[in-house]
């Protein structure tokens, strides 16, 4: 697994947990709001798997244009927070009402830049061995279907 560098998308204080997860999956929000409740540093990498989620590709691709204007965390959120609505109609909603340039986000979301960055991210997830989402790697250790009481347990011990 690559190391966290310089461009991933990082928050938080506390034990590194890096996540390999999709916009689109019910289970990536479940874990997302899990791993709200305890003080970790969260490494962000998209893991876009469209056989089961198909707009997920589109999804991290929006995304990562949201990032080209500093509102990464702040899209994720919102995406992740209301999964029935992440068709275009709200996707223009919610790049509106986080202030993005709309015209810039739309034509970055379809960039070369923006595709090769998901692109690094699910072949960094499929080197690591991820098969599913969300997995979470902690001290180097996989955590397939995301954190269990034992790990949120000693994430916030």
């Amino acid at each position: 697994m690559p190391a966290v560098g310089a461009d991933d998308h990082v928050r938080g204080r506390g034990p590194v947990v890096i996540e390999y997860s999709s916009f689109e999956c019910p289970f990536c929000a479940r874990c997302d709001a899990l791993l709200s409740t305890v003080a970790v540093r969260r490494v962000f990498r998209h893991f876009p798997v469209a056989s089961k989620h198909p707009r997920a590709r589109a999804l991290a691709h929006a995304a990562e244009a949201a990032a080209l204007q500093g509102r990464f965390w702040e899209l994720h959120d919102s995406l992740l927070a209301d999964q029935a609505h992440n068709d275009d109609p709200h996707l223009w909603q919610r790049c509106e009402a986080l202030g993005l340039d709309v015209d810039r986000f739309d034509a970055d979301r379809r960039s070369d830049v923006v595709a090769a960055r998901v692109e690094r991210d699910f072949r960094s997830g499929v080197r690591a061995g991820v098969m599913s989402t969300p997995t979470l790697f902690v001290d180097g250790v996989a955590h397939p279907g995301g954190p269990g009481p034992e790990l949120l347990d000693r994430l916030a011990g």
